[in-house]
């Protein structure tokens, strides 16, 4: 099992704290120390939006990057990848979503024109040697027009495929799904774009994140987005708690006999160190539980 670590971008930038330049820096680098096999580092993106991610170039060019280990940055546009490019990544992610109203609020245009913004940004990617991981928002509901059909995801997780993307993660932004519309989401998509190409993403507003992760491995699922700590929301979707927490979602697999090669402790401390910082307590019930008897150290 794959698990791609958002905490520090997906988790950080819908925080409403900030940490500092160096503590980010620390976290990404004990997250991969964990072995986590791909940490999303930061985004391209306005800092007028999202000022929470105006230190990426910095963080990029200070980080000590581990062999073996992906350090993927969110780019929007060609702006995006040129100031990534200058921070010599090496895998960038683009993103769109399977409801129209969602992309008019989130990055201000409609699906075919921002997919339409992705396709220099893939030829670029293509030509440097970048690899490209696409992500889908809103694949089981929508904060505007309520549940998204399955089709409209099928839809753009195959443009996105067809375009060059490695990997599609399906995200449920606003974390409404329940494991048999995730599964009925997941048979509508899989017959567009191959299982092995695709990757979950859930948030846990109403508590169903790791029953949905387990029926999409289920079906044959083995990436999985998720943040440490449980940090991150949604800035446009009201209500909308973290992502689901690598620690509920290493400790699952755990118990399931799967391997993640991920040490649990060590996803738990980092998480505590940057929730500290934040003024904040885990949202995730492993990290809570591992916090009474871990000594914060990193001893046993």
């Amino acid at each position: 099992m794959r698990i791609v670590e958002v905490g520090p971008r997906d988790g950080l930038q819908n925080e409403p704290g900030t940490v500092s330049t160096a503590l980010k820096i620390a976290f990404i680098e004990e997250l991969a120390g964990a072995g986590l096999p791909a940490v999303e580092a930061g985004a391209f993106v306005s800092p007028k939006w999202v000022p929470q991610m105006a230190d990426t170039a910095e963080v990029m060019a200070a980080l000590r990057r581990r062999a073996g280990t992906a350090y993927p940055v969110l780019v929007p546009n060609m702006a995006g990848f040129e100031a990534a490019l200058a921070a010599r990544v090496e895998e960038i992610a683009i993103f769109g979503a399977a409801s129209e109203s969602f992309s008019r609020k989130n990055i201000n245009c409609s699906i075919a024109e921002s997919l339409a913004r992705f396709v220099p940004v893939m030829q670029a990617a293509k030509a440097r040697g970048i690899r490209v991981r696409g992500y889908v928002s809103c694949v089981l509901g929508c904060p505007y027009e309520g549940e998204v059909a399955p089709t409209a995801v099928a839809e753009i997780a195959g443009k996105l495929l067809d375009m060059g993307c490695y990997e599609i993660s399906l995200g449920d932004t606003i974390g409404v799904g329940t494991p048999a519309r995730a599964q009925a989401m997941i048979d509508e998509v899989s017959a567009r774009v191959p299982i092995a190409r695709l990757a979950v993403h859930f948030h846990d507003t109403y508590g169903q994140a790791l029953a949905n992760i387990l029926a999409c491995l289920e079906r044959g699922i083995a990436g999985i987005d998720s943040s440490a700590a449980g940090l991150g929301g949604c800035p446009y979707a009201k209500g909308a708690s973290g992502n689901v927490a690598t620690e509920d979602v290493v400790y699952m697999l755990d118990g399931m006999a799967i391997a993640t090669g991920v040490d649990l402790a060590a996803v738990a401390r980092a998480g505590w160190r940057v929730c500290a910082a934040l003024g904040r307590t885990p949202a995730s019930k492993v990290s809570l539980a591992l916090k009474a008897k871990l000594p914060a150290d990193g001893g046993h």
